[in-house]
């Protein structure tokens, strides 16, 4: 049964985060802000102007009063000890930014948007360092963790793709739709394309999820300048618009537009690191005839690995979901539902 968060938002909640100090933000349509306690009283709220929708809140990694919020084409920095007017706007973004991130060393900010840019910050010289390119809109972006200058992102164009700061090309890219498992569409594929919804490192760094339309997760793994995918499971019977990654390793969180959130454990199909990867690759890319060569995908799933892994929870939340968030409240895990109402949803969640 759910506990829920009221009185902090009229509109739909479409974003969450929380700090290291346990304060959650909410974002919701209308430019609406919400500050909570860690059980569910509104410690502040703050209407952004425009009332453009609050599309993405991130907390500053090392300073967790400073919150960066996405509104529209603008990002704000807010001080959650004084919610006023924000602190500063950045305009870097043409159109409607979809997410945000910001590197563990506080030193980048990423603002993926509608045209499918994705503007990168330097934060401490306020300006643009980077500004890289998916074909249509950009869903969503990550840095990496221990890698600060590295991030993930994903989009409408089915497209997931690596970035070194360094390079204003993609290091490595996936085209979802050329990645089944089977090297051939399903029937329901060509009505239900992957287009990509949402990714999660996981706490290494080099395991990433993605959530996509066709109900999919697929889970890939980094290998120095590229990535290999390492399985792909379906629990949602439509699109799958939220993955997170818990703390503990590997654990992942997932929300669908079914109205679902399953939980599920990958440890041990992707907890150990494969042997020599690159060698491999080159192996395989060396024997294979240069027509299979092109498009050939790094790891190709076997089906009956798909078809066992199974969620360790189901919540039938009832609602399309529109953010997933895990943090500790009381002593225990809760993952925290954002979805087309005004409240937030509250669920206990079992100990790994």
């Amino acid at each position: 049964m759910a506990v829920k968060w009221i009185g902090g938002h009229s509109s739909s909640v479409l974003c969450l985060n929380v700090n290291t100090e346990g304060l959650v933000a909410s974002g919701a349509e209308r430019g609406e802000l919400t500050l909570w306690d860690g059980g569910g009283t509104p410690a502040g709220q703050l209407q952004l102007p425009k009332a453009d929708d609050v599309t993405s809140v991130v907390f500053s990694p090392r300073c967790p009063t400073r919150l960066y919020t996405s509104h529209g084409e603008t990002i704000s920095l807010l001080d959650v000890r004084s919610l006023k007017e924000p602190i500063e706007h950045f305009h870097v973004n043409d159109e409607e930014i979809n997410c945000l991130t910001v590197n563990e060393t506080d030193s980048f900010l990423a603002a993926a948007d509608d045209s499918g840019a994705i503007k990168v910050m330097d934060l401490e010289k306020k300006k643009v360092i980077r500004s890289l390119r998916h074909s249509n809109i950009c869903s969503s972006v990550a840095f990496r963790p221990q890698r600060p200058q590295s991030l993930v992102s994903c989009g409408l164009d089915m497209q997931v793709m690596l970035w070194n700061l360094q390079k204003a090309r993609p290091l490595w890219t996936t085209n979802l739709q050329e990645c089944e498992t089977d090297g051939a569409q399903s029937a329901g594929q060509f009505f239900n394309p992957p287009l990509a919804h949402s990714l999660s490192v996981a706490s290494c760094s080099n395991i990433f999820g993605c959530g996509a339309q066709d109900g999919k997760v697929r889970i890939f793994r980094v290998t120095g300048s590229r990535f290999e995918q390492e399985l792909e499971f379906q629990g949602h019977s439509l699109g799958v618009s939220q993955v997170l990654f818990m703390p503990e390793a590997y654990w992942l969180l997932t929300g669908g537009n079914d109205g679902k959130v399953l939980l599920w454990d990958v440890s041990n199909d992707v907890g150990k690191p494969q042997k020599s990867p690159a060698k491999s690759l080159q192996r395989r890319k060396a024997q294979a005839p240069a027509s299979t060569r092109k498009n050939e995908k790094l790891t190709q799933v076997a089906s009956d690995k798909c078809d066992r892994i199974l969620p360790k929870l189901t919540i039938e939340h009832g609602e399309k979901v529109n953010w997933i968030l895990c943090t500790e409240i009381k002593g225990s895990k809760r993952v925290l539902v954002a979805d087309q109402s005004s409240s937030v949803s509250l669920y206990l969640l079992p100990e790994p």
